[in-house]
């Protein structure tokens, strides 16, 4: 699959930059939500790129490297679980996006996000249902923001090590659901 296909199509109209943005962390119980927006110059390639959650962690850790690496711009924006708790996931996930966008020291001309809708309004938009698996550029963004919040997630466990955030990254396995019944929550625990 040629993942470059989509942004080819903008670039050959003389369209240069393009944001690519994916998120991290919406179905967890605890921790952030994080987004990621990406920017490459047209044309470039690196090999590998795909859905962060289809490759392993050593290969998203090399590529969230040669990800900073290349690209023209890499943002992040993070939303904390006491503000899921007040505006709820989905509208986290929006602003995590829009922060991530506001961040930026270059202007996109068209800003390519992963999934059905957002509440982007400052620059022309595409929805791409499954656009981690599609576009070179959603895909980066997708590392990103996995390799950044799974590496707040490892310090989390320093701080709270009986709920193994570092296998479980505050998703609800077997083991952190008994450790919550075990413990209660964390100050980190969504209460949404």
């Amino acid at each position: 699959m040629d993942m470059l296909k989509i942004e080819k199509e903008y670039w050959d109209k003389g369209i240069k930059y393009i944001a690519g943005i994916d998120e991290a962390g919406r179905g967890p119980l605890a921790g952030p939500v994080v987004a990621a927006c990406v920017i490459f110059k047209p044309n470039t390639f690196i090999a590998g790129i795909k859905d962060s959650k289809k490759i392993s962690e050593k290969k998203r850790i090399s590529l969230y490297t040669q990800i900073y690496d290349k690209a023209l711009a890499v943002k992040v924006g993070i939303i904390d679980h006491e503000k899921i708790d007040k505006i709820n996931i989905l509208q986290a996930t929006f602003l995590a996006m829009n922060k991530s966008l506001g961040l930026l020291n270059i202007k996109p001309e068209l800003v390519m996000i992963d999934g059905p809708k957002s509440n982007v309004k400052l620059f022309p938009v595409k929805h791409i249902v499954n656009g981690d698996n599609l576009s070179q550029t959603i895909a980066a963004a997708s590392i990103v923001a996995k390799v950044t919040r799974d590496n707040m997630m490892y310090e989390f466990d320093k701080i709270f090590p009986e709920y193994f955030f570092s296998k479980n990254k505050g998703y609800g396995t077997k083991v952190h659901i008994e450790a919550i019944n075990l413990h209660k929550a964390t100050p980190l625990h969504r209460k949404s």
